[in-house]
């Protein structure tokens, strides 16, 4: 599993067209704000998230593996006047968080956990974590994009500041994604500094999901397709899931 080391200070660039406000407004529209109302952004990245959250009036806490984006998210936090306690840590092993209202896990952040014990070791450290009636929100790739869409690479992008190419290739577990990019970032003299990054991503059909989400104890699961805009039936590319402990 990549940390993101050099990938961090460029990553926003790259993602600016994720409608984090749609994200928001799903998780907002389920679990309103009140007063003291505590949310954990799970794999927050570079806290995009995290300060949209507290700027509605969540108490947020940011989790993340990698200290690149941590320092970046950090940052944000403190450019935008929110107080965010950020904590460096693996999904699969969280502690020492508790009573927490809400629980997010965006932008497939679940994908990169390597094996199916992980993502169920991560759901029951969710499920401890969550005060009673406490609410999770996540999304995940579907089947056909990590077994269609991803293995048609390589995809490219360019633009002032970055170019990248990015090749893939599908794993040697089912529905599983080796990402290989190679990034070019334009520097202050005009020059470009190159830099390689992996990732590898994994996902499972939903219903494995539903399913480990209630054996774990949730007492309610609900599918979404709709949050990002529609996406039609039979390419469906992202699934977005609520559960309520």
């Amino acid at each position: 599993m990549s940390t993101y080391d050099q990938f961090a200070f460029i990553y926003d660039s790259l993602m600016a067209d994720i409608p984090y406000e749609k994200y928001a407004e799903w998780v907002q529209y389920h679990a309103p704000v009140t007063a003291g109302k505590r949310l954990v952004d799970i794999g927050c990245g570079t806290g995009v998230l995290s300060v949209q959250f507290a700027k509605a009036g969540y108490e947020v806490i940011g989790v993340d593996l990698s200290e690149s984006m941590l320092t970046v998210a950090q940052n944000r936090s403190l450019e935008n006047n929110t107080a965010i306690s950020f904590i460096c840590q693996s999904m699969a092993e969280m502690d020492g968080i508790d009573g927490v209202d809400v629980a997010v896990i965006a932008i497939d952040s679940l994908n990169y956990l390597e094996t199916f014990e992980e993502v169920e070791q991560t759901f029951q450290q969710i499920f401890a974590a969550l005060a009673t009636d406490g609410q999770l929100f996540f999304d995940v790739h579907s089947l056909y994009k990590m077994d269609v869409i991803y293995p048609n690479g390589p995809f490219t992008y360019e633009d002032e500041q970055v170019a990248y190419i990015w090749h893939t290739e599908q794993g040697e577990d089912e529905h599983s994604i080796y990402h290989d990019i190679t990034f070019f970032v334009r520097d202050d003299t005009g020059y470009y500094e190159r830099f390689e990054e992996s990732h590898y991503q994994r996902t499972y059909p939903v219903e494995a999901y539903i399913d480990l989400l209630k054996q774990v104890g949730f007492s309610s699961v609900t599918i979404s397709t709709s949050i990002f805009g529609e996406q039609e039936e039979g390419a469906i590319e992202r699934y977005f899931i609520h559960a309520v402990k």
